[in-house]
Parts: C-alpha cells; structure tokens; sequence
C-alpha cells in the first residue's frame, strides 16, 4: 500500500525514488536519523513537532509527513451514517432487511454528495441538505429532502 499511495502523491519516478532513498534513511535510523537527538525524540515529542525538526534532511518525506499529521481525524461521518440509518430503519419501518437499509443510507448519502456538485446547492434551501438532513421524527418532516433535484 505504500508504494501505491507515493506513487499517488509522487508521479514522477525520479522524485519517488528520492522518497524511496530518505524512507531507507528514516526507517533504518541512518544518517542524520541516527542522530541520538532524533532517535531519543522520536518517541518523547509530538510527530509534528519531531518532523519539523528532525525531518529537514528528507524535504520530500518531511513534507508528506508534515501533510499527513495535519488532518483532523472526526467520527462525524460514521454518526451522520448511524443518524441515517436511524431515520431509515425506524419503529415504523422495522420490517426492512438490513441489506435493504444498508442500501438506503448509501444512496441517500451519495445523492446527498452528488446534489452538492449543482450550481443551485448555494443558491437555495438545499445548502442546508448536510446540516440537517438526518434529524426527523416521522417521514413527513423531510421537506427540505423534498425540494432538492438532481435534474
């Protein structure tokens, strides 16, 4: 998977081998990674802070590095899908197969992705679609779902 995801971000060959060249470094503690700063802080300060000082002899790894730790990780996208699939499979529609449901939160969420792609996601009441499309009680509370078309 490795090879796959620098071969993504490092299209031309000779910049993924000199990826290559300061991944051997890193992972066999060589050169300045060897350093008894860098090992002994590897495992004391926080990875970004370590990159930061430690990563400036690999640009190419340092910047991936430094690209990586930067996002946030969040579980809001597995609530939204529960919150979903809650509305989905109610007491009022307990008989549905769970495959069925599985189904129906996909497509819901794809059209829910696909609707942001129009010229008219901004520009009406469907901005409001992925703030609050998932909190109804009953099936006639859904009027926003309503009005959006993918026309």
């Amino acid at each position: 998977m490795r090879k796959i995801c620098l071969k993504h971000l490092f299209a031309n060959d000779d910049t993924r081998r000199e990826v290559n060249v300061e991944l051997a470094r890193f992972f066999g503690y060589l050169d300045d990674f060897a350093n008894e700063d860098s090992l002994r802080d590897r495992w004391e300060i926080d990875p970004i802070k370590w990159w930061l000082i430690h990563g400036s002899t690999a640009l190419h790894l340092q910047y991936m590095s430094l690209n990586l730790l930067d996002h946030v990780s969040s579980s809001s996208c597995c609530e939204k899908n529960g919150s979903t699939y809650a509305f989905i499979h109610s007491t009022r529609r307990n008989q549905i197969t769970p495959q069925r449901a599985q189904d129906l939160v996909f497509v819901h969420n794809n059209f829910r992705l696909l609707s942001r792609m129009t010229p008219q996601y901004m520009q009406s009441d469907t901005k409001m679609w992925g703030v609050a499309g998932d909190a109804f009680e009953t099936i006639e509370d859904v009027g926003i779902l309503k009005i959006k078309s993918l026309a």
